[in-house]
């Protein structure tokens, strides 16, 4: 995965804001026609008409308010709620004198209350529209405060997926600098035992451990450090490793593996097995003079990889006090970071002078 984290947070769909217009607008004129019908109101078809119009420029109007309240989306929530309820003021006039003049103004002869009728139509006007624009605004009030609330919702998903996007930035940096750890730690070892045979005079094999280096790193190094790699190529680059480490101790070190066919294809962290081979090398084979044997095995445990990584020749050299050196303090810190408690690394001693250590590892998917 390559974090790249996101410039700004993204937006509301603008299809959900547009969708909660029209539900406001839909229960508006589902409650007004239902007065209406209650109430045995007079020419219902007309009305229904009018009422239909009115909710048109209605739901114009409150997405106008959307567009301007949307300019403060960013600001803080006290500045984005006095804009709501500055903004629907003049938005509930609106409403209320498209209303008036629809049901009022506009053939109006059969629909006006007799009691208004008699009424200036300067003051039929200034008491309609304010009664009006009083019950318009708290609708749109109401609308505003459910926008906020989408939008304070969606401004949490934002927040946590950006934290999940750091996490996992946090945690695929810990897994680059916990795999970089293995190679010059690996280097360190390799020129040591290059130099001593150079010094020794031992040429052939010297030459022969520089080209098994080279091909070594050209091919642990070619991949994204935090990639997974098939077993059998990872179980491959051991046995160059072991190629190397064959030429120091060409009589004392004996390799044994056993991988099953069905589990070639099983993909692991790369380079996860190099610390535990390296370490049965340096505790084992470098610490005896007699032969040891190091043994390589994999096996399926339910839906979960066991790998074993086991040596002799340990009788008088262990890891240290703690059983662990820093190979495999290295992989338990890889395994944690990648897996979490899916995944455990367990060291023993079966008997006197042999060391193991088992992992277990779930099968890797897309999502991790």
């Amino acid at each position: 995965m390559r974090f790249s984290p996101s410039a700004a947070p993204r937006a509301l769909d603008p299809r959900v804001v547009l969708a909660s217009i029209l539900g406001f607008w839909i229960f508006y004129f589902g409650i007004v026609s239902l007065r209406a019908y209650v109430l045995d109101l007079p020419m219902p078809g007309e009305l229904l008409v009018r009422r239909l119009v009115v909710s048109g420029f209605g739901i114009t109007i409150t997405i106008l308010l959307w567009r301007i309240i949307k300019l403060f989306d960013s600001g803080p929530l006290g500045t984005r709620v006095a804009a709501a309820a500055i903004t629907a003021i003049p938005c509930a006039i609106s409403i209320a004198a498209i209303n008036y003049y629809f049901f009022n103004v506009y053939d109006a002869a059969s629909l006006l209350d007799e009691n208004m009728a008699k009424d200036p139509i300067a003051l039929q006007f200034f008491k309609q529209v304010a009664e009006l624009s009083i019950s318009r605004y708290f609708f749109l009030i109401a609308w505003s405060s459910f926008y906020l609330a989408l939008t304070y919702a969606n401004d949490v998903r934002e927040s946590e997926r950006r934290a999940s996007e750091f996490a996992r930035a946090a945690q695929q940096a810990e897994l680059r600098a916990l795999r970089y750890q293995v190679n010059p730690h690996f280097l360190f070892n390799t020129l040591n035992s290059l130099s001593s045979l150079v010094i020794t005079g031992r040429t052939a094999a010297a030459e022969e451990m520089i080209m098994n280096l080279s091909t070594f790193f050209r091919s642990s190094l070619s991949g994204d450090p935090t990639s997974d790699v098939p077993l059998e190529d990872e179980i491959a680059l051991q046995r160059l490793y072991l190629d190397i480490e064959a030429v120091r101790f060409p009589k004392r070190l004996k390799v044994a593996i056993d991988l099953p066919d069905a589990l070639k294809s099983w993909p692991v962290p790369g380079l996860i097995l190099q610390p535990l081979v390296e370490n049965a090398i340096k505790h084992g084979v470098a610490r005896t003079t007699g032969e040891v044997m190091v043994h390589i095995q994999a096996r399926p445990e339910r839906d979960r990889l066991v790998i074993v990584v086991e040596n002799d020749g340990c009788a008088n050299a262990t890891p240290d006090e703690n059983g662990e050196s820093i190979g495999l303090a290295n992989v338990e810190s890889r395994l944690a970071a990648r897996f979490g408690d899916d995944a455990g690394m367990k060291i023993e001693r079966p008997n006197v002078g042999r060391f193991r250590v088992t992992l277990t590892l779930p099968r890797i998917t897309h999502d991790r």
